[in-house]
């Protein structure tokens, strides 16, 4: 499907996918489980036979709808994406940041309110001053690094 931007990167891309349907000789609509662009982002197959796009349309982008009901079979409809399906990845909300004027200012609490341990393989750093809470425990494993700003 075309979009407007940069290249998506591999690693936000799944491979082309496969999907399979059971025919029964009546049924003419398939929910795709995902949604294409066009006609031409799928190849179809009906008991081994690919078919051609004048057969089929998707008429939502996500409805495979044939003209005819296909014969009845186990799996024997057989649909191929062409196309990487491309993702996106939702950092958790604790990775997100808080920011102001656009992202020129990055905000931290100014508290440390739970028990947090920096890893031996971690670098981290919070700017100041910070207050630890009465009870709450901030570990530094060695070969760890904190530091205030």
């Amino acid at each position: 499907m075309p979009y407007i931007g940069n290249e998506v990167p591999a690693y936000f891309q799944a491979s082309p996918a496969v999907v399979r349907f059971n025919g029964d000789n009546s049924d003419t609509t398939f929910a795709l489980g995902r949604t294409i662009g066009s006609v031409q982002d799928i190849l179809v197959s009906v008991d081994g036979v690919v078919q051609d796009s004048a057969a089929y349309t998707v008429p939502d982008g996500s409805t495979l709808t044939f003209s005819e009901a296909p014969s009845t079979g186990t799996n024997n409809i057989f649909v191929y994406f062409l196309e990487p399906n491309a993702g996106s990845v939702t950092p958790a909300t604790e990775n997100k940041g808080n920011f102001k004027l656009g992202g020129l200012f990055r905000t931290n609490s100014q508290n440390v309110s739970t028990n947090v341990t920096i890893l031996a393989t971690e670098n981290a750093n919070a700017t100041g001053p910070i207050t630890i809470d009465s009870g709450v425990t901030l570990t530094i494993e060695s070969g760890g690094r904190f530091v205030t700003l």
